[in-house]
């Protein structure tokens, strides 16, 4: 972050200063004070179950050398009325300073499924051109997001932002924190349903990245995705579309998919007058639903300075980066463990599954591993009850459904298939843990997969350190 003095952050965010006006702060800001350095700003922020005004003491004895929060404190304080909303208006004064000062480039991510693995693609192909802020995990909400503005400084030139919604208004609001020059627009799917009251609820919200650009910016929209594309028609600039279908602006051709489950392709890139360009790429991501979050990538790369060349290039020498994402790890005892349990909604669960499929083949068992998908809505029942039909459809060998929410993914699968042994429900994590422990063998290829809240999360960490860990890693849904 910039330097700013304690009078500055008061001016910043509307608060009383209750500190010297010329105390600095020369390094991060931190909600956690773990983290603190010196010359660090710690944000105290009320939490569910601690509250972060409890710990300022111990931040500023650690170094930090002022902080933001809402009441009186012994320590150098701005106090303000909204600790969360003053570190969004903070985030906000800073972005906006840096690019009154340098050329800053803001690019933002948001779609139903694959933020984080476009995000930090992006990341890998715009850090060779100059320095890059991108928020590790998902760092997409009001606290998040902010925090990830704030890493940028004076030698930042490209900021890479995830914005996630659950409900309308919320990108409208990152969006007033950080106004894109470039916005990319995934998909417009069943993520959060019951939180937006249905699928135009989710395509208005998703839209709000569009209306929020920055002037003179340019959205870039799934040509793929109706719901997506149509937002060409609220975008207040330039709209470039990515997808397979031939119109889109940047296409990927020849698609092909090896017996690992990755994907090649062939770049096409429109230019003036008709004319294109192509080069090959081989991602290193496994399953074919990733061929979407490297083209979104890419058509921002170009929209900001990347050649051609070189987005393939990059494209193909990128790895995944942020854990629980399609991250595959092959076992010394030759079990395949695909770890996709940091998130799950029905459009993901079906990419994964065909995702298992393809990389078992014939010659491999098959485990699929499910847990709930939430914040489904009414229904949420039918949506698990899908997903288990699929995974018969797709000859699945084992299907294990951990925990009530994921009852109906078991059931469905018995409608479907009268499997008997060949489906399993189990009541929790450590159930499920034992039961693969005694199951697993070599050549199984496993998939973890269900919503971060059900904790299946645990038992793919338990599977990749089981053995050892080691092996390939894989993408990031």
């Amino acid at each position: 972050m910039i330097q700013l003095t304690a009078a500055e952050v008061a001016a910043a965010t509307g608060g009383r200063l209750s500190a010297d006006p010329e105390v600095r702060v020369s390094g991060p800001v931190v909600v956690d004070s773990r983290g603190v350095v010196p010359g660090a700003l710690f944000v105290a922020l009320p939490g569910e179950r601690v509250d972060g005004h409890d710990f300022a003491s111990g931040a500023v004895e650690a170094g930090a050398t002022l902080v933001l929060a809402a009441r009186e404190l012994d320590v150098p304080c701005v106090v303000v009325d909204d600790v969360q909303a003053a570190l969004g208006e903070l985030a906000r004064h800073v972005l906006a300073t840096l690019r009154e000062r340098g050329d800053l480039r803001v690019v933002a991510v948001t779609g139903s499924v694959g933020k984080t693995t476009t995000k930090d693609l992006l990341g890998q192909l715009l850090r060779e051109q100059g320095p890059t802020v991108v928020p590790q995990g998902s760092f997409n909400n009001e606290i998040g997001l902010p925090l990830t503005v704030l890493e940028a400084d004076a030698s930042t030139r490209f900021l890479v932002l995830e914005m996630g919604a659950s409900g309308i208004g919320h990108l409208t609001y990152l969006t007033r924190i950080a106004p894109p020059d470039v916005s990319v627009v995934l998909t417009v799917g069943s993520a959060h349903l019951g939180e937006f009251g249905g699928i135009e609820g989710v395509a208005r919200a998703k839209a709000e990245i569009v209306t929020g650009l920055a002037p003179g910016g340019t959205a870039v929209l799934n040509a793929d995705d109706l719901r997506v594309v149509a937002m060409a028609d609220v975008a207040p600039g330039e709209v470039v579309t990515f997808g397979t279908i031939p119109t889109a602006d940047v296409r990927a051709e020849d698609l092909r998919i090896d017996r690992a489950g990755r994907v090649s392709f062939t770049l096409r890139v429109r230019g003036a007058g008709g004319s294109a360009t192509t080069a090959p790429v081989a991602l290193a991501l496994v399953g074919e639903h990733h061929v979407t979050n490297a083209l979104a990538a890419a058509t921002a790369a170009l929209r900001l300075g990347v050649a051609v060349p070189d987005v393939a290039a990059r494209l193909s020498g990128a790895r995944a980066l942020s854990p629980h994402r399609m991250q595959v790890t092959d076992r010394p005892d030759g079990v395949t463990v695909i770890d996709d349990s940091y998130n799950a909604n029905p459009d993901s669960m079906r990419a994964a599954l065909k995702a298992l499929a393809v990389v078992a083949g014939r010659d491999r068992r098959s485990v699929a591993v499910l847990g709930e998908m939430l914040e489904l809505g009414d229904g949420a029942r039918a949506a698990h009850e899908e997903i288990g039909r699929l995974a018969v459809r797709l000859n699945i060998k084992l299907l294990v459904a951990v925990g009530d929410g994921a009852g109906g993914i078991h059931d469905g699968a018995v409608q479907e298939g009268s499997w008997g042994d060949e489906t399993l429900f189990v009541p929790d994590v450590a159930t499920a843990a034992a039961l693969l422990r005694d199951e697993l063998r070599p050549g199984d290829v496993v998939l973890v997969k269900a919503s971060n809240g059900s904790g299946l999360w645990r038992l793919g960490d338990e599977l990749v350190a089981g053995a050892g860990g080691g092996g390939a890693q894989g993408a990031s849904a």
